[in-house]
Parts: C-alpha cells; structure tokens; sequence
C-alpha cells in the first residue's frame, strides 16, 4: 500500500482545498519542488501533483511549478498529474517532460472519446480521476455533479484501457474526516485495475482501515492536508503501510 503525498497547485504554491473550493485555500508552501524534495527524502514512493489552476481553466496553468518538480524528484519515483488536460498534445508534452502517470477527470466524463484515444496512444500511463458524491461523478473541479454513476462509469473506463482509478469522495476531501471506506471497497470489488483512495485520510487508523481491504485492489492513497497540519506522520503512515502489507 503506497501512501502518496499530494502537491496541489495553485498560483505557483503549494496549497490545499476544503472540498474542492479555491477560495478555501491554505497555503503550505511557496516552493513546490522543495516539498517534493522533502517528501522523497521522507521515503514517498510516488508523487500526486494536481494544477488546480488547471482544473478550473481548463489548460495547463501550473507549468512552471510542474517543471521544477519533475526536475527535483528526477527518475527516483514516479509522478503522476491531473488538472486541465483536455487533448493529446498537453498528455504528451507532460509524459515528454518526465510525468509519469497522467489523470483524466473532467474530460474523461465530458469526452470519453478522448479518454479512449488517450488510453490507446499512451497505454500504460493514463489514470482515470473519478470524484464523487452519493454515488455521483462531480466535474468542472467538483462544481458540477452529474447524473453518472461512480461505478458504471468506471467499468467503462475500465474496458478503455485505463492503469487504475483514483476515487475521491468529494464530501471528505480536505476535512480530515475519515476515508470513506464502504465506497472505496465498493468501487475495487466491481474492477479488476487498482484504486487508488483520496479524501479524508486524517491519522494512522485511516491507513490501518484502508490496509484491511488493501486485498480488494486499493494500492494506494493520496494524503494532502493531513501530513501538512501534522495530524499525520508520513514516515510512520508508510511504515504502518508496510508492516501491514508484508513488505
């Protein structure tokens, strides 16, 4: 079970989001590449980088920040990134560039025709981003939430090729209130690919919980305000992670 710490970015900075709104913004931290620098030293295994700024536009904004990231970390672990990504030449710019993963979420909804065409011309590299609510696919940086069922949505998905999903449930994102783990293990069941959790991890017993139906096909959880407020500890999160996977 990997613990990934997430950078998300918004005007240059490294901050984060209470339920998705950019006027709820905490900045932690004005040197991204810095923190990615931390985090591998920390032991991370794998970076989440977000462009909110993106997300919100609809393009990539958040280039600079990215770029420097990418060049702090090098090859030493994968990096993966969503936000504004709407066409194959931003895909293959940002795999160009050293991104390792890239995340389809607005546009996978809006335009599954361009998460299948992403999936044949980049196979192996495109994650499906899938936030949530009641059961309900949110997009357009979780202002909208549509009629779409989690689920079916992601078996289609699924069928396109897609590497894994990373679940949000949106109603935790950002309140450290716990993950919400019936859904997560309700997802996984229904797919044969990984997920990957996000959203309300807050402590140690969240991992211990997420650790328990790791064997449903979770691999990993994205944390972000968690590790930033100090209420949890990333070394002894992954540790736990570890001793609880037998690694």
């Amino acid at each position: 079970m990997l613990i990934i710490p997430a950078i998300d970015l918004k005007d240059g900075h490294c901050v984060r989001l209470k339920q998705g709104l950019m006027e709820e913004s905490t900045v932690f931290s004005e040197d991204p590449a810095e923190m990615a620098r931390h985090w591998l030293a920390q032991g991370a295994q794998r970076l989440h980088l977000v462009d909110l700024n993106g997300a919100f536009a609809g393009k990539p904004v958040n280039g600079a920040a990215i770029r420097s990231i990418v060049d702090a970390v090098g090859i030493d672990i994968p990096v993966q990134l969503g936000g504004g990504i709407r066409d194959l030449d931003t895909i293959s710019t940002y795999l160009d560039s050293g991104i390792r993963y890239v995340i389809i979420g607005t546009a996978a909804v809006k335009t599954p025709g361009f998460l299948h065409d992403a999936c044949n011309a980049f196979p192996g590299q495109i994650i499906v981003g899938l936030d949530a609510k009641d059961g309900k696919v949110a997009v357009d940086g979780w202002s909208k939430l549509t009629q779409h069922d989690v689920i079916d949505l992601a078996i289609k998905f699924q069928d396109y090729g897609v590497e894994g999903v990373i679940y949000t449930d949106i109603g935790r994102d950002g309140m450290l209130s716990g993950v919400n783990i019936e859904a997560t293990v309700k997802l996984a069941q229904a797919l044969t690919i990984p997920i990957i959790a996000s959203g309300g991890i807050t402590n140690l017993d969240d991992v211990r919980n997420l650790c328990a139906v790791e064997h449903e096909g979770i691999m990993g959880a994205i944390t972000g305000r968690a590790i930033y407020e100090g209420t949890l500890d990333f070394q002894a999160a992954q540790a736990l992670a570890d001793e609880l996977s037998g690694v």
